[in-house]
């Protein structure tokens, strides 16, 4: 096995096994050429030990970054860098900062250990050390090493698996809450949103408003013009709800085939009417041809409202039912229009129903 190479103070690497891949890494930072050559003697024969030696210490770092050791062989004396400021050097650098330090001391002593100690070394030894106390705490600490490394990356992709596990769920759930075809919320998202909803204007004592949406005379336009057909113009009848209806308290939803649902909290009567009436001319100002429509030539919807400041323990099915009402009103007066429900009984429904706020 050839000598480190003395002529030009270079850093040396010998290898123990014909293996490519070693489970040891030994990195020795010693000026002394000699002790370079007695410690690759007594590791030599050790199968899975891989031995670096660097004589020059301004290079030490350097070379760390380069092979990776799983332990560090270091003198403590050396000419030009103290070696417990080197110490301090692998352990404030963030690539050699776990990487176990066994320092080597040309004696024994109490003061000395114990600042090598506190300055981040593992291990202390007198050299030369005994060749089988040597490579006996050189595979303990590089053992350790390789075991905290496991872990770690082990953590680490468990905490990876985890995150997109977690990712995953709240997308399925996202999914498990939105309509395939329109992109809007669905019937189930519906349902707990307005639950929601109406606790809190109980509690707060505040209005919420609810709008029910048809698209006019939608069978015929399917038998007209196709399925598919029908699908583009769902999605573009919804895009223009949603587009419609953006503080982040509302809720657009489908409701089921050609129906939409709009939550409104905090929106009285009157805003509620000016936003029905809106919509009907959104829609129709699509544009979308409907040979088969009996209001005109254009897709259009008919949308029935409600609003109203519910009362403790007033469950809010018959909210929607008084939305729905409101749209089949808007149905057999014509279509392409909008509702309110009780708009022609203000005696009976609007005063109730509007909590306080004044009836069209």
């Amino acid at each position: 096995m050839p000598a480190p190479d003395d002529a030009n103070n270079r850093a040396v690497t010998v290898a123990f096994t014909s293996e490519d891949k070693y489970d040891v890494m030994v990195l020795l930072v010693d000026d002394q050429p000699i002790v370079g050559e007695a410690v690759r003697r007594a590791l030599a024969g050790h199968s899975g030990v891989n031995f670096h030696y660097c004589s020059d210490p301004a290079e030490a770092i350097t070379v760390a970054h380069a092979i990776k050791p799983t332990v560090i062989l270091q003198d403590l004396v050396m000419p030009g860098v103290e070696g417990l400021a080197l110490v301090r050097q692998y352990r404030a650098d963030s690539r050699t900062r776990n990487i176990p330090i066994i320092v080597l001391s040309s004696k024994e002593e109490a003061a000395v250990k114990s600042e090598a100690f506190m300055a981040g070394a593992n291990d202390y030894l007198v050299k030369l050390p005994d060749a089988i106390e040597l490579i006996a705490r050189i595979r303990y600490h590089s053992k350790a090493y390789l075991n905290q490394i496991q872990r770690d990356e082990a953590y680490q992709a468990l905490h990876q698996s985890q995150r997109k596990l977690v990712e995953i769920n709240i997308e399925l759930q996202r999914l498990t809450m939105i309509d395939g075809l329109t992109g809007l919320s669905n019937r189930r998202y519906f349902d707990e949103f307005l639950a929601m909803q109406w606790k809190l204007a109980i509690r707060d004592q505040k209005p919420i408003s609810l709008l029910m949406i048809d698209v006019d005379d939608f069978k015929g336009y399917n038998d007209t013009y196709g399925h598919l057909a029908g699908d583009e113009v769902l999605k573009l009848v919804a895009a223009t709800i949603q587009e419609s209806f953006r503080r982040p308290t509302d809720v657009t939803a489908r409701f089921g085939g050609e129906e939409f649902v709009v939550i409104l909290p905090s929106t009285p009567q009157a805003a509620l009417r000016l936003l029905g009436d809106r919509l009907c001319r959104q829609v129709e100002n699509l544009n979308l041809p409907h040979a088969d429509s009996t209001v005109g030539k254009w897709v259009t919807v008919s949308i029935g409202g409600t609003s109203t400041i519910p009362r403790s323990s007033e469950p809010f099915l018959p909210f929607i039912q008084d939305a729905d009402e409101a749209l089949y009103e808007a149905k057999r007066a014509g279509k392409n229009l909008f509702v309110f429900h009780g708009q022609e009984r203000p005696d009976s429904s609007d005063s109730k129903r509007g909590g306080g706020f004044p009836a069209a």
